[in-house]
């Protein structure tokens, strides 16, 4: 017997991103469906909440959506459980933000304030590219969008920047997926790092891989659907604190000791 979508979802199932107290209640809320998955997105009343604290319950979080205060990508969302996600503008005009979620170096969503000028366009990475109705061409992008008509070289896991406002591509916003270009790990154990792509390993019939070399240095490998091109030599976004430098455990101990928050006793 079919039960239907499911509707709730459960403060210990919730993805362990959202970073939610496990002693602070028993539900959390289960995004809308939506351009991200339930996994890799985060809904808009965690942002107003957990993260801004401009909201302290849920039901504050809903009334702000009701007044029409919140934009993603210029388009305003009244659902408190719409999904934001990677690469998305939240605008809330009121206070005068604009944030563009990233990933930090252990692979949580942040906020990274962005400014007028940015948050006009967005970076979208194309996981399809075919043939529509009479033959017009189309590509699909990661948060859903279909384009038609796009750069004649576009391919799949390319990157383009997308005018918000239009939702069309910007003329020279093409970056193209290859080596020696500056990527962002968007899942996986090494989500939130960034590097320069330096080897990218062919399996048929399995998952290529992509070997990643970051700014200190560091050499990892992923998989190639987990990569999202951030630019052809250099970020065309502001980077979060750490710059995308995953640090050891070593390194983040010698630095508490630096600024005074550890003590050896």
């Amino acid at each position: 017997m079919v039960r239907g979508p499911k509707k709730h979802l459960k403060r210990l199932n919730a993805p362990k991103h959202w970073n939610l107290g496990k002693m602070e209640g028993v539900w959390a809320p289960r995004p809308s469906s939506g351009p991200h998955k339930l996994r890799q997105c985060l809904p808009l009343c965690i942002i107003l909440r957990n993260r801004l604290k401009y909201a302290l319950t849920g039901k504050e979080c809903m009334q702000i959506c009701m007044e029409r205060c919140v934009k993603v990508d210029g388009k305003v969302r009244t659902d408190q459980n719409y999904p934001a996600g990677l690469m998305d503008v939240v605008e809330i005009e009121k206070s005068n933000d604009r944030f563009r979620l990233l990933l930090d170096t252990k692979g949580r969503f942040v906020l990274q304030r962005i400014s007028v000028e940015e948050a006009t366009w967005k970076l979208c990475r194309v996981t399809k590219v075919f043939f529509g109705p009479k033959g017009v061409p189309s590509i699909v992008t990661h948060d859903g969008r279909t384009i038609r008509y796009p750069d004649p070289e576009t391919k799949v896991n390319d990157t383009i920047k997308v005018d918000i406002a239009t939702g069309k591509p910007v003329p020279g916003g093409l970056s193209k997926f290859g080596l020696g270009t500056t990527i962002l790990i968007t899942k996986g154990n090494n989500a939130g790092r960034v590097g320069t792509m330096t080897h990218i390993e062919k399996h048929d019939g399995s998952f290529d891989i992509c070997t990643v070399r970051d700014a200190k240095g560091h050499v990892f490998s992923t998989r190639l659907e987990n990569v999202f091109i951030l630019g052809e030599t250099r970020s065309a976004v502001p980077l979060p604190k750490g710059r995308g430098v995953r640090k050891t455990i070593m390194d983040e101990k010698a630095e508490a000791l630096a600024r005074g928050q550890l003590s050896l006793k």
